[in-house]
């Protein structure tokens, strides 16, 4: 889990001034309105609406765009249906890939996965293939830098933290999902900065990759990453740092 969720918080620091912005604002409009569509406007009493409007905020996501993209969801706007479906695969050195899709038209969102986990080095699976390996769970990423261990710690475990984990350079708390908020509002009342914090799916067993495979991995994730419809990506890949600024380094 360490290098995917390394991978995720470096993605998360640089979205704000990400060139692809706008990719950024679409995926959170269509989260927030699908939220919205299954469990209502109110954000307090929906956790994914609330997670979604949250992200929206941490990429300084206009409060006119969320608030029509929650009317859109409830029905007072006019907007596009979106439909739910996740992909599996394995990618270079045979690690897991999950691939979860908001989209309007399947058939467009599976063909644009299926020859993307082609012309990268991946192979496209049956439904079913790898998601056994994965379970929803809050990940909230916090810098070493930022605060010692035991204090995170006390805050994280204090306030039903399931683990604490120290990565290279970051601590990773995980908590369950009905958990996620309280931990995470602990950690910003105790004034411990966060670089990134969302429900992930995570990993039961992981997978070392190095050089071309590490390489090839972490190229087919941002392919797949980019791609319209693609709302995450998550996989059981376990890549150094190293390897990672490698890659975006272009070496």
């Amino acid at each position: 889990m360490s290098g995917h969720s390394k991978w995720h918080s470096i993605k998360h620091k640089k979205a704000a001034t990400d060139a692809k912005r706008g990719k950024i604002f679409t995926r959170f409009i269509k989260e927030i309105t699908v939220a919205a569509r299954l469990g209502g406007g109110d954000p307090e009493s929906n956790p994914r609406l609330r997670h979604a409007i949250d992200g929206a905020r941490g990429v300084n996501m206009p409060n006119d765009n969320i608030k029509k993209a929650v009317m859109r969801g409830t029905g007072e706007l006019e907007g596009v249906n979106y439909e739910e479906i996740n992909y599996e695969g394995y990618g270079p050195g045979g690690a897991a890939i999950l691939v979860e899709t908001l989209t309007d038209n399947k058939n467009r969102t599976v063909a644009e996965v299926r020859h993307t986990f082609d012309k990268y080095g991946g192979k496209f699976g049956e439904s079913g293939c790898v998601a056994w390996m994965f379970s929803r769970a809050g990940l909230i990423v916090v810098n070493h830098g930022d605060v010692e261990e035991d204090t995170l710690m006390e805050v994280a475990l204090e306030n039903g933290a399931e683990d604490l984990r120290g990565d290279e350079g970051v601590f990773e708390v995980v908590t369950g999902v009905k958990e996620f908020d309280a931990v995470k509002e602990a950690i910003n009342v105790a004034g411990i900065p966060v670089v990134s914090a969302e429900i992930s799916m995570m990993p039961s067993t992981t997978v070392k990759l190095e050089g071309k495979s590490a390489q090839q991995m972490l190229r087919l994730t941002e392919k797949l990453e980019d791609l319209d419809d693609v709302q995450n990506v998550w996989s059981n890949f376990d890549i150094d740092d190293s390897e990672i600024e490698a890659y975006q380094s272009g070496s």
